[in-house]
């Protein structure tokens, strides 16, 4: 990785600096952003550049969409000026940045994943005008796009405001000139919270906690019913994540002689193949390590005749995630009762996604899920029934651990922020996008359990679209009743 200059005000660049004045006169610079830049090289980098401006560009294929996004929040919140920031690059050590992704609110209404960008939404008549603000070319005058880390020689291109606003449908602004305008503005505001410290700054005597917290709730809830290009965004979504999981059957022998970040490594390459990212943290636990919900540590043995439980979802370029998990037999079969446990869950898993339908309440999926595996506890002699008992004092939760699914969309768990009545107190509709994911753990020194239960850890996960009659299995590609999983893992092998 290649170093960057010395910033003029470091202790470093003065030092280098006196030492050079020492030695012989330095004469004005016309970059005066760092030193030991002569005034010939600084000419020669302002000239000898082709005009490389984009233009006739399409709009972005969601540009309709996040119009019809940004006039719903207009109407809700009508003469106030409403703040969204993308955020901003955080130091991961010393001169390199973590991989910038943009806050969901602000993706949502503009399709813009810049980082430092601010969408704006000032009262206009009897709605809002909306100007996205943005980070221009790099400056070649000023020595900018050479000689800042987050120059465009470092960084890459970044789009020019002109082309942006082909882009995105919006007017763009320098976003430089943000901070000022924000505190010279008069009338009630609200910002989304924790993504851009120096635009709260500038807003600090104008808005309050606790009608910022409004915001970011009504944008959280508003995600709730999907569009039909969040829709096809998520079919992509799940559609490649099967393929990252097919590609893990099939090296499951390389993994056995390496370890858990194999199968980890081998599903990310997907991902970043054919999308962005993955959309949260790979879980990719073998053996007991399926016991622990959120291994993300992947650091353990693959061992044929465990399970392993790979919990794992590609985001497609436009940050819209898939959340899929299967626990599938690491030589390829079940033993009995591996399997018995499977099936346990399958059918939990089905009596789910039965329930999710439009006019359902939404916590109806999870109670059909955890009465099904409950039953399987009482008869298994686990736990002491009868069934209403033990749902009644949630005794099963000892080995369900968690609810058995959450909403879906530009966040691996959507609408986080929701309030409790418009979410798990509220009603699925049509466009509603949820994962069905009831499971089994037996922990590893469970006493509690026979011995052979230890350490088997099972979990079943699909992405469910409501619609108008009923739901839809987004991820229905990748099968999960046993006997389909085993051939489907023989035939990938095979092949």
């Amino acid at each position: 990785m290649a170093e960057e200059l010395i910033p003029a005000d470091s202790d470093e660049a003065a030092a280098a600096a006196g030492a050079e004045e020492e030695e012989q006169p330095i004469k004005q610079r016309k970059n005066g952003l760092y030193p030991g830049v002569s005034d010939e090289l600084a000419e020669n980098m302002t000239s000898g550049w082709a005009d490389t401006e984009l233009r006739d560009l399409e709009p972005i294929a969601q540009a309709a969409h996040t119009a019809d996004r940004r006039a719903a929040l207009s109407a809700r919140f009508p003469g106030e000026r409403l703040v969204i920031p993308s955020g901003n690059l955080k130091t991961r050590s010393n001169d390199t940045e973590y991989a910038f992704r943009a806050s969901t609110e602000y993706a949502y209404l503009t399709g813009d994943q810049s980082e430092d960008g601010v969408l704006v939404l000032e009262p206009q008549g009897g709605g809002h005008r909306a100007t996205v603000y943005l980070l221009p070319r790099s400056d070649r005058e000023n020595g900018e796009f050479w000689l800042s880390g987050q120059g465009e020689l470092w960084v890459g291109r970044r789009h020019s405001l002109a082309e942006a606003e082909q882009l995105l449908g919006i007017p763009a602004k320098d976003v430089r000139e943000l901070p000022e305008k924000l505190r010279e503005a008069t009338g009630p505001v609200r910002v989304v919270r924790g993504h851009d410290a120096a635009i709260e700054a500038a807003l600090t005597d104008k808005v309050t906690a606790e009608r910022d917290e409004e915001l970011r709730v009504n944008l959280s809830e508003a995600r709730a019913v999907k569009d039909a290009f969040e829709i096809g965004e998520l079919q992509k979504a799940c559609d490649s994540t099967a393929r990252g999981f097919e590609d893990v059957v099939k090296v499951l022998d390389k993994a056995e002689a390496t370890s858990e970040r194999y199968i980890e490594g081998t599903f990310f390459l997907r991902a970043r193949v054919e999308g962005n990212d993955v959309g949260y943290g790979s879980i990719c636990a073998a053996g007991p390590h399926a016991t622990t919900l959120h291994w993300v540590r992947n650091d353990g043995p693959v061992r044929s005749g465990d399970l392993l439980l790979l919990d794992a979802g590609v985001e497609t370029h436009t940050l819209y995630t898939a959340d899929v998990t299967r626990t599938l037999p690491i030589n390829g079969r079940y033993s009995a009762l591996q399997r018995t446990i499977y099936d346990a869950v399958y059918d939990a898993q089905e009596a789910g996604i039965a329930a999710v339908r439009p006019g359902a309440k939404y916590r109806d999926f999870h109670d059909a899920a955890q009465r099904v595996l409950t039953e399987r506890l009482v008869e298994w002699g686990l736990v002491e029934g009868p069934v209403e008992r033990v749902l009644e004092l949630g005794l099963q939760r000892r080995w369900t651990l968690h609810g058995t699914g959450h909403m879906l969309g530009m966040d691996v768990h959507d609408c986080a922020a929701a309030r409790t009545e418009a979410y798990v107190d509220g009603t699925l509709e049509p466009g509603m996008c949820l994962t069905v994911e009831p499971g089994l753990y037996f922990q590893a020194d469970d006493l509690t359990v026979p011995e052979e239960y230890r350490g088997i850890g099972v979990r079943i996960e699909d992405d469910i679209l409501v619609t108008e009659d009923g739901n839809r299995n987004l991820s229905a590609s990748l099968p999960r009743r046993a006997d389909e999983v085993e051939a489907w893992m023989a035939a990938l092998k095979q092949g």
